[in-house]
């Protein structure tokens, strides 16, 4: 079930700890390169991308504000050391495009970047101008992936990105909702149309996707990219001053961000999940979920029931 992760040995897997517990003090994490993050397949194409990837909702929209830029240069850097490649984004986000697009400028070890934004606007001919713009302000010729956000103006949108897909202006062509409520739309889309990617909520207190999103997902060979794992930050405050079960490193779980993300990452209709996060220490932390081995169908039942307990 997980082979495709390609997993590391336990010796592996503690030397890559060790490595992040050292970049906390401050330490070079160079070395940390020569350990695998965790990868699945995009099933239209067979590319291989990490199963960890970073969001920029709030955290990128900083605008000019120098010392921020600053510390989220330093968050991007730890992602790509780290063996990060994907990052999400959206015009809906403020000013996060262009922060991103800023600031990449100056990271090292982005070569495999795997860019992914959205289109939010409603008509072809707008829909073409933010676009180009989004191009623009990311500094990338091509978009690895351009979503239609909350299936804002979907079919219109839809018909705009397969002949850029066509035309080799965006290499992956996907659509996204946050919203419970637009399942059976996503759906009916999932079922009709040939889209590479969908985006959607699903955490280990929103299982909805379960129902009927992640098995289409797995039956129409279409990638997912998870938003919101941990509900905004609710995950966290629901087991604040609660103990990570001892249990938890049968899987190498070191904590509860680790704890959550594992829980998304493992299911295998998931291909990679986006936490969003301004603290490079958050970013070392949610890296290392993509490390070591995931929790099989019997221990993401007793992580839940687990979690329900609480």
């Amino acid at each position: 079930m997980y082979s495709e992760y390609g997993q590391l040995s336990r010796r592996k897997f503690m030397q890559a700890l060790a490595l992040i517990a050292s970049a906390a003090g401050g330490l070079p994490l160079a070395a940390f390169s020569s350990v695998p993050m965790l990868k699945k397949k995009i099933p239209s194409s067979g590319e291989k991308i990490p199963v960890i990837g970073m969001g920029s909702s709030r955290t990128f929209d900083v605008g000019n504000n120098q010392e921020a830029r600053v510390n989220l240069t330093n968050v991007l850097q730890t992602f790509f050391d780290l063996g990060g490649t994907v990052i999400d984004t959206s015009p809906m986000y403020g000013t996060s495009e262009q922060v991103l697009g800023d600031l990449l400028v100056n990271v090292k070890n982005k070569q495999s970047l795997f860019m992914a934004t959205k289109v939010w606007t409603q008509g072809r001919e707008e829909g073409i101008a933010q676009m180009q713009q989004s191009m623009a302000l990311l500094r990338r010729p091509v978009i690895d992936l351009n979503q239609i956000h909350n299936l804002l103006d979907w079919e219109v949108h839809w018909k705009t990105l397969k002949e850029w897909k066509q035309q080799g202006k965006v290499r992956y062509i996907g659509i996204t909702t946050h919203r419970g409520y637009d399942h059976d739309q996503l759906a009916y889309v999932m079922e009709n149309y040939p889209i590479d990617f969908i985006q959607f909520s699903y955490s280990i207190a929103n299982r909805k996707a379960e129902q009927r999103i992640l098995p289409l997902a797995a039956e129409r060979g279409i990638a997912t990219m998870i938003n919101r794992p941990f509900q905004r930050g609710d995950l966290f405050r629901s087991v604040k001053g609660k103990q990570l079960p001892a249990w938890a490193a049968e899987f190498d779980c070191t904590s509860w961000g680790q704890f959550f993300l594992k829980f998304v990452a493992s299911h295998p209709a998931v291909t990679c999940t986006i936490p969003a996060t301004s603290k490079v220490h958050h970013m070392q932390d949610n890296m290392g979920a993509g490390l070591g081995r995931m929790p099989n169908q019997q221990q993401r039942q007793k992580m839940f029931d687990y979690f329900e307990s609480l």
